[in-house]
């Protein structure tokens, strides 16, 4: 079952996230800031356990990231992770997003809802100008910022357009 995050479910994107930042797969998050974004998140829950989570994240009028899409190791390859994005798909055009952007490692997971890879900030320069004010660092990385926030791991920015 997919459905909206609550509070009580932090510890459980808390544990899976852990997860995935030792493998340094995921950059780790603050638990506050989990708190805060509660509202992006979407859980898959199997016999009432949180075993997956994913977010959505508005950066723009048009523009959204996915984040932290993460699926416990024993239920990967279980469809758990594309049920996620399709709950993600889904209210990014319910909120009249046009594109979607992700910093991932798994490419051929994100290239087969259509996101390509992307160099540069493929935004119009008064875009870029106001998204520069922005202290988040998921528009850091959307802009390809060094100086702001490194791409410490090394990842792959990747844009998908909506139909």
């Amino acid at each position: 079952m997919i459905r909206p995050a609550k509070t009580s479910d932090i510890k459980a994107i808390r544990k899976i996230i852990d997860l995935y930042t030792l493998q340094r797969r995921l950059l780790t998050k603050e638990t506050v800031t989990l708190y805060e974004d509660v509202q992006e998140f979407v859980v898959a829950e199997e016999n009432g356990e949180v075993i997956g989570c994913g977010a959505l994240h508005v950066l723009w009028e048009d523009l959204g990231e996915v984040r932290t899409v993460a699926v416990l190791e024993e239920f990967r390859r279980k469809k758990f992770g594309h049920q996620i994005m399709e709950a993600i798909i889904a209210r990014a055009r319910t909120l009249g997003l046009k594109r979607l952007f992700c910093l991932t490692f798994e490419t051929e997971f994100f290239s087969r809802y259509g996101f390509k890879e992307i160099t540069g900030a493929p935004v119009e320069p008064e875009v870029y100008q106001q998204l520069l004010r922005s202290y988040d660092e998921g528009i850091a990385e959307f802009l390809d910022l060094e100086s702001v926030k490194p791409n410490t791991l090394g990842n792959t920015r990747m844009l998908l357009v909506l139909e």
